[in-house]
């Protein structure tokens, strides 16, 4: 160590003797420290430390640029993000630099996607290197900082964890999403006691704020010397003061040696003049001990190759809450962080650099000129007086704090506050209260943020903003990034660009409400089109339908949509990253649905009718159909069949409404589900697992696809031998069992209705009754002849059960039904309509259609002679198959052709049985 800090340290050692019990263990670390502080300070190539979103770090990186001029800026950021640094021109701040890859190789699987973000702030040190070195074309900046192919190679977790933040405002601190944040100069103490110590002694609520008061107000003033060595003195402690971690401590030392090693590879191929250069780098690295520090350190490090994985770079849309809760900080500390900026560059402190054409912004400031660099000046020892000192007194900023309080109040009124003068009297003296009370010479923002708490929000908060987030928005607000239109990835560009027969500003970040007669327009239905698309691939709230609908066969005449694609800018970027067009995109994400490992056929159905939506391309639906086909064959269990016929049916109707035949694939996946669910009926009726729902669903296939199947060469003897194959004992799937036996003519109504008189005066079997029902009502779908025999039996249930029985089995009978067969009451509502007499003194006249007649017509035998004999006997197998529809008794031929209920049908109605002879006739 040179000389330069002797006398820091023997102060620093005396005071270790002085107030602490064993100075030997806390000598070792002072004097470290102190020897950290020489080694950064005197090494030959500038060190400039950093803060995270310091506007202390801001202002005097901007000093020190236009002191120094340097032509070489070496910056710790990710080298590969370079390229798209230019691009901040085109953006309003904050917004962050992001590294997108979905595509991994050599990664683990199921690691992906992998994301980085960058974030940059105008009251940054990291932006005003920026902002200078771009601007000035003899100025080189260099990223030194390992890839972001590196971060995740060195980071074993592959996604570290992201310290969480309480956030007001939920979407903004979500604006980053997933992704990992990479900040220059993380300057907080990894020793939890540590920071609990300093917070509760320096009478603050939190890190941020300690910060501000004892790190950042200081330091806003100070000279060049005093702010480097102060900076290297907190990155110094920390690190020392730090747990051990090896693991990390052996990533972040592997990033130093990583930064320097780039470093001289650089000065050695560019041959620049090192008094010219600077390296912009946290705090905590600048107080580095590896042995490749400096440009004599050892060139000893072997960077590893980046993995084979594509990844995509740009800018995404940032906030303030976003980066307070990507990074751990305090609510609204960078808001009041930028803040502090702002007054500093109104007082004239520093004269900031600004990129030239950066939105939101004054005009930008001229490139300075290049003029030859000052000769170093010696390290001189500017810490001991620095901390020896007594802070200065801060002068009350009167006419601010006035200011402030008055604005709180109006802003407080306007969300619902009952606040008046007095109270903006009672904030201000309340301020100037808690700051001397803090020891603090003149309120902070902090201090006003505690009083107007105090004096505002007496007891609740009237809206959805309370005033500790009021005080966040007058201090500067959670301010918003915007990418510009140049800077956009091409499929964003082209969405705005399609989107533009609207004639909306959709870069704002309002609600925008977009009407459109698509009848009278008809150029609009490319628009209507797009911004479908994107209701289906962005998340949900980027852009709501208010009329309009998109369904198979049906086309919309007028549409209204309430659009925040501005809002949600980050991820219309993101969705650059997947293809070019919105178009590929889509294809590209059904094409991955159906094609995943837990895909399932109804998943495949639902990708053919999102293409037949929302893509012009029959030969991509036919790939995705015949990948339906493919899965529904694998499958194993029966889950997913009613979601399977649901939606094959839908894309029959549509097809047979809107093509001329049905498309190949339509036609192996009925045969092909002829043959699978016949196979998986037997086992799915005595499966416990499997639902009654779900064997429902299988009939309802096999039987209201039949006639199809049939005609497309399968055989129906699979099915009736299926049927007899199944043995249920579930009492739900007893019930659908006997309706698929009438379907088939195994067994007829009469012997059903039989079946369920004989349940009903079972008193064991009354309370399951429900059950029964519930199979009887999910019967309808694949036998809706069955929905007047449902209503019958419910009805004879309520007359037949006394109330004893009836009350306590009520409540059983609705809840199943509500839970297993709501969908279908509507259909029994309209059946008993049908059956039951409309009015009142009709009831008491009424005979329920299922009882028999009392007195049998007269001359019944009669009636069927001639035409009506000659052509039931002419088709015995078609008359025998009515009759026992009817619930004739199987000899009913030989007891004559009007025996039974056949003939009293047919005598009960002889004008139909009149007209119906002279057609045959």
């Amino acid at each position: 160590m040179t000389q330069t800090f002797t006398a820091l340290r023997d102060q620093l050692l005396g005071a270790a003797e002085a107030f602490t019990e064993d100075p030997r263990s806390v000598s070792g670390i002072l004097s470290g420290i102190v020897e950290d502080v020489d080694r950064a300070l005197t090494e030959k190539l500038e060190i400039f430390p950093v803060c995270h979103h310091s506007p202390a770090s801001a202002l005097a990186m901007a000093r020190r640029l236009r002191e120094k001029r340097p032509s070489v800026i070496y910056l710790e950021l990710c080298e590969d993000l370079r390229p798209i640094l230019g691009e901040l021109r085109n953006c309003r701040l904050p917004v962050a630099l992001q590294a997108f890859a979905s595509d991994l190789d050599g990664f683990p699987p199921g690691a992906g996607p992998l994301s980085v973000v960058a974030p940059v702030t105008e009251s940054s040190a990291e932006y005003q290197a920026i902002a200078y070195a771009l601007d000035n074309p003899d100025v080189e900046l260099v990223l030194v900082d390992r890839s972001v192919d590196h971060v995740f190679q060195w980071s074993p977790e592959l996604k570290p964890e992201k310290p969480s933040a309480d956030v007001d405002d939920p979407e903004e601190a979500a604006m980053h999403g997933e992704s990992v944040g990479i900040e220059i100069g993380d300057l907080r103490p990894g020793f939890a006691e540590l920071e609990e110590h300093l917070v509760h002694h320096g009478k603050v609520r939190h890190w941020s704020e300690w910060w501000d008061q004892y790190v950042e107000q200081p330091l806003v003033d100070a000279d060049y010397d005093s702010y480097r060595q102060v900076m290297v003195l907190i990155g110094s402690l920390f690190r020392r003061l730090r747990p051990s971690d090896r693991a990390k401590e052996d990533r972040d030392e592997d990033r130093e040696r990583y930064m320097w090693t780039r470093m001289r590879q650089h000065l050695a191929s560019s041959g620049a003049d090192p008094e010219r250069v600077m390296y912009v780098c946290g705090a905590f690295h600048a107080a580095s001990r590896v042995a490749e520090f400096g440009l004599d350190g050892a060139d000893t490090f072997e960077i590893t190759d980046r993995t084979a994985t594509k990844w995509l770079y740009g800018l995404i849309p940032s906030s303030h809450s976003a980066i307070e809760a990507q990074f751990g900080l305090a609510p609204g500390s960078v808001s009041i962080a930028s803040a502090t900026w702002e007054k500093a560059v109104r007082a004239g402190a520093a004269k900031p650099f600004r990129l030239a054409g950066q939105k939101g912004g004054k005009k930008p400031a001229k490139a300075a000129k290049a003029v030859a660099p000052k000769p170093p000046e010696a390290v001189t020892d500017k810490l001991s007086g620095f901390l020896a000192a007594p802070s200065a007194l801060a002068v009350l900023d009167e006419d601010e704090l006035r200011g402030w309080c008055v604005d709180i109040v109006r802003l407080a009124r306007r969300h619902g506050y009952l606040a008046s003068t007095a109270d903006a009297i009672a904030v201000y003296e309340t301020s100037i209260l808690l700051a001397g009370m803090r020891n603090r010479s003149r309120p902070t923002p902090y201090d006003f943020q505690d009083a107007a708490v105090t004096c505002i929000e007496k007891d609740a908060v009237p809206g959805r903003r309370d005033v500790r987030r009021l005080c966040e928005i007058l201090l500067g607000g959670d301010r918003v990034g915007q990418v510009g239109y140049d800077s956009l990835p091409p499929l964003a560009r082209d969405v705005l660009d399609r989107l533009a027969p609207l004639g909306l500003d959709l870069e704002k970040r309002t609600l925008q409400r977009a009407l459109m007669d698509l009848d009278a327009k008809p150029e609009l239905r490319a628009c209507s089109r797009v911004l479908w698309m994107l209701r289906y691939l962005l998340p949900e709230g980027a852009l709501k339908p208010i009329m309009g609908s998109k369904e198979l066969g049906k086309r919309s005449i007028q549409e209204s949509w309430d659009l925040w694609i501005g809002r949600e800018q980050r991820a219309l970027i993101e969705l650059g990253y997947e293809g070019v067009t919105l178009e590929q995109v889509f294809e590209l994400r059904l094409r991955k649905s159906v094609w995943d490992a837990k895909a399932t056929a109804s998943d495949a159905l639902r990708a053919v009718e999102d293409s037949i939506l929302y893509l012009d391309n029959p030969r991509f639906t036919e790939e995705l159909g015949e990948r339906a086909v493919e899965l529904l064959s694998a499958e194993r269990t029966v889950d997913d069949a009613p979601e399977v016929l649901k939606r094959v049916r839908r894309l029959l109707a549509y097809y047979r409404a809107n093509e001329p035949a049905l498309p190949r694939w339509t036609e192996l996946f009925v045969t092909g589900g002829y043959g699978h669910y016949c196979t998986l009926l037997p086992t799915a009726f005595s499966d416990e697992d499997s639902g009654v729902r779900q064997v429902a669903a299988m009939l309802g296939f096999l039987f209201t696809l039949e006639n199809l199947a049939l005609s497309l060469g399968c055989d129906r003897a699979q099915l009736e031998l299926a049927v007899r194959q199944s043995h249920p004992e579930a009492p739900g799937k007893v019930a659908l069992l006997w309706a698929a036996h009438t379907q088939i003519g195994v067994l007829t109504i009469a012997d059903l209705r039989e079946r369920c008189a004989d349940m009903l005066s079972n008193p064991l079997v009354i309370p399951t009754f429900p059950q029964y029902l519930s199979g009887f009502i999910q019967a309808l779908d694949p036998v809706p002849p069955l929905a007047g025999f449902v209503v019958e039996l419910l009805s004879g249930a309520f007359a037949k059960l006394p109330d004893a029985v009836l009350l306590p089995w009520l409540p059983t009978l609705i809840t199943t039904l509500k839970k297993e067969a709501a969908e279908y009451i509507p259909m029994l509502a309209r059946e008993a309509g049908r059956m039951f007499p409309g009015t009142l003194p009709a009831v008491d006249a009424w005979t329920p259609p299922w009882v028999g007649r009392a007195e049998p017509v007269a001359a019944v035998g009669a009636v069927p002679a001639g035409p009506v004999a000659a052509f039931l006997a002419g088709r015995p197998e078609s008359a025998d198959a009515v009759a026992a529809l009817l619930g004739c008794p199987p000899g009913w031929r030989e007891a004559g052709p009007g025996a039974g209920a056949a003939g009293e049908l047919v005598a009960s109605h002889p004008a139909t049985v009149e007209a119906v002879a002279a057609l045959i006739a």
